[in-house]
């Protein structure tokens, strides 16, 4: 068995591994990474020997650690990353070149056709009838999204929506409100078989499926880092948020998207949700301009210039295709548009 984990803004884990009578056997772990003295390696394999298959990630790195001379020195890596390593073998978890990605960047559309879209297309990709796909949105008009969990009163003032021209619409994945408008967002969907993150806990996914556009931010010269358990931040404040949800049926996948702030009208934004006044405390505008800090101030970059570095980044490292929602896709997802994510109660499951 063979499992790789690419530790978020540190080095490569590499475990092979057999597994006999429920224990690990034959454990060989490699990397990239920076280890001292030599002879640590080796104590990390024997380590690891014998240990049971079922162990989880902290049974694993206690092991390790317990193992380990008392002057060792761990660098890019952790007794952590070790047992994710050693799970995603016994797991048997794929990896991103593993598989033929495509791309889908097609033109603006409606905020409920957006949220069909997640839905669907995670579905396919569950269904293997569609391969691991990035989907860049755009917007055709601003809009609220809201967690699958929030309620819409605590979140949302109708009123400034209203007055601003704001569609309101909930995503099927968790987490906090999102505003966003046209030309001031970046919004991107992966929607991945679940054995690209086998062997992660949930908030370890995050990280995991994260960190190609944190190199991308970096290639842009804009030092980012995730901090959990959903944010990619900067120095100069956080950028961006992500959000998840399954699919378990058929082989099960992921949607992981993350929306970027790529401009900000943050006089609009306290206006339009209430949880953004809550969090700025009466600190007003200024304050939210310090929370989220626009990558166009970061990076100096038209927003289309910035997408497609993004995506040049992404197709460096994995390999990515041209593609498009399929018309069986688009219609289902219309369908989903007009009769869930555009009704009032959908929207307002969560009251």
């Amino acid at each position: 068995m063979h499992g790789e984990y690419k530790v978020p803004g540190g080095k490569l884990v590499v475990v092979d591994l057999d597994v006999h009578d429920g224990a690990l056997r034959g454990v060989r772990v490699a990397g990239d990474f920076f280890l001292e003295p030599d002879e640590a390696l080796h104590a990390i394999d024997r380590a690891l020997e014998g240990a049971p298959a079922d162990a989880d990630t902290q049974a694993l790195a206690a092991r390790v650690e317990a193992g380990l001379p008392a002057d060792t020195v761990m660098f890019g890596f952790s007794a952590e990353d070790v047992g994710i390593a050693v799970r995603r073998a016994v797991a048997r978890a794929t990896d991103w070149t593993d598989y033929d990605w495509q791309l889908i960047h097609e033109g603006p559309q409606d905020p409920a056709l957006h949220m069909a879209l997640d839905e669907v297309l995670t579905g396919e990709v569950a269904a293997g009838r569609r391969p691991p796909t990035l989907r860049v949105w755009e917007w055709d008009r601003p809009a609220v999204i809201i967690g699958s969990f929030q309620s819409l009163r605590n979140e949302v003032d109708p009123a400034g929506a209203e007055r601003h021209g704001v569609t309101v619409v909930r995503r099927i994945s968790g987490g906090g409100a999102m505003f966003v408008e046209p030309g001031n967002t970046i919004t991107y969907s992966l929607y991945v078989p679940q054995s690209l993150v086998s062997g992660l806990s949930f908030a370890d996914s995050y990280a995991y499926l994260d960190d190609w556009v944190l190199g991308a931010l970096g290639e842009m010269g804009v030092r980012a880092w995730y901090q959990p358990l959903n944010d990619i931040a900067t120095e100069a404040g956080k950028v961006g948020g992500a959000a998840q949800k399954r699919i378990a049926a058929h082989g099960g996948a992921v949607l992981h998207h993350v929306t970027m702030s790529y401009d900000i009208d943050a006089a609009k934004m306290v206006e339009v949700l209430r949880i953004g006044r809550e969090k700025l405390s009466g600190k007003g505008i200024a304050s939210a301009d310090k929370r989220v800090d626009p990558l166009r101030r970061q990076t100096g970059l038209p927003r289309p210039a910035v997408i497609d570095r993004m995506v040049a980044s992404f197709r460096g490292r994995y390999g990515l295709t041209d593609g498009k929602v399929t018309d069986e896709e688009s219609a289902a997802a219309r369908l989903l548009a007009a009769g869930k994510f555009g009704s009032p109660e959908w929207t307002s499951r969560v009251p």
